[in-house]
């Protein structure tokens, strides 16, 4: 029998990445009621096969609880109005029109939204933003992503493309980006970036790196951000350097940031994120130190995600729920012009 005790306020959150799918009902409260994870079908599949898996993820769990409308945080280019993944870079989406597949096959309201932003706005719904209308949220990943709350709304820009922030040049003629360009933020503060640094100490013999020479066998091919993380937790220093020079590149961009968007706060997420402080204290100290107009302005606070891994679904299911009224137009606009093409 459906769980009913929510009464109607429960929808359903879907975060979509490269490797898995992961479903959850969640409350208005941002409570996750039950949840699964599947494995993202390969790339190489179609969309239909990704979209089976989405459809099947929801199927399960709405036959436990009564959920009104279905959120996706897709890893992607969403378009402006939430219905269309114009790219997708670790799936075959190339201006898929997912929006209105899934809801014409689930009978339910459906918002599409990037997942960087269903992350940003789960940490301002539950997260470490609540209670604050101007924040900036950076998750470091293997790249660089983020979003953009201002006035308590997120700022999608005009095309949805909002918060590619790990695409601004800070280093002109840098180290080459998967993107095309040279010098990109995410080429010296991410997870690839730390990777890329510990592999060249070890390939190159570095007596510094001994630590992670012996975990890796000699391997540097085998070094993985959450390696050095793990390794700088445990004091090894080297590994403590790695962490230091990327919170110094990022805090020198969050000063940029702070320069276009003022926010009280940065809140940091992903799974570089995970280091702590030993990632935030340089990052604080070299975004002060780059801070336009320091000592004559307020300084934001830069302060760690507080959801992990669940803030994308949590986000996503919040959007959906704000999305209904707008979906229930939709509705009436086709009663009255026929079939809704928009």
């Amino acid at each position: 029998m459906a769980d009913t005790r929510y009464g109607h306020a429960l929808t359903i959150g879907v975060d979509i990445g490269g490797t898995k799918v992961a479903a959850g009902v969640v409350t208005p409260g941002g409570r996750i009621l039950a949840r699964l994870r599947t494995e993202t079908p390969e790339r190489s599949k179609s969309p239909a096969v990704v979209e089976d898996t989405i459809v099947s993820a929801v199927e399960e769990l709405r036959r436990e609880f009564p959920v009104r409308a279905v959120g996706v945080g897709a890893a992607g280019f969403v378009d402006e109005r939430r219905a269309n993944v114009l790219f997708a870079p670790h799936l075959s989406w190339r201006k898929e029109p997912l929006r209105d597949a899934l809801s014409l096959r689930l009978g339910l309201p459906v918002v599409v939204e990037n997942d960087a932003n269903a992350s940003a706005w789960a940490e301002v719904c539950a997260g470490s933003g609540q209670g604050v209308d101007h924040v900036v949220v950076v998750n470091l990943g293997t790249g660089i992503g983020g979003a953009v709350v201002l006035d308590g709304r997120l700022h999608r820009g005009r095309y949805g493309l909002a918060g590619e922030f790990g695409h601004m040049t800070v280093v002109p003629g840098g180290h080459r980006c998967e993107c095309g360009n040279r010098g990109c933020w995410e080429q010296y503060a991410s997870g690839n970036a730390v990777t890329r640094e510990a592999r060249e100490l070890v390939a190159a013999e570095s007596p510094v790196a001994r630590a992670l020479h012996q975990a890796v066998g000699g391997d540097a091919r085998l070094i993985t951000g959450p390696l050095v993380s793990e390794l700088a937790r445990k004091g090894d220093r080297a590994c403590v350097e790695l962490m230091e020079d990327a919170g110094e590149w990022l805090g020198t961009g969050l000063a940029n940031l702070a320069a276009a968007f003022d926010p009280e706060l940065f809140i940091i997420g992903g799974g570089v994120s995970e280091a702590g402080e030993l990632l935030l204290a340089p990052a604080r100290a070299a975004f002060e130190r780059n801070l336009t107009g320091r000592g004559y302005r307020p300084t934001a606070r830069v302060a760690a995600a507080a959801l992990g891994n669940e803030a994308g679904l949590i986000g996503a299911a919040d959007l959906a729920r704000e999305g209904l009224p707008r979906w229930h137009q939709r509705r009436r606009q086709r009663r009255l012009r026929g079939p809704y093409r928009g």
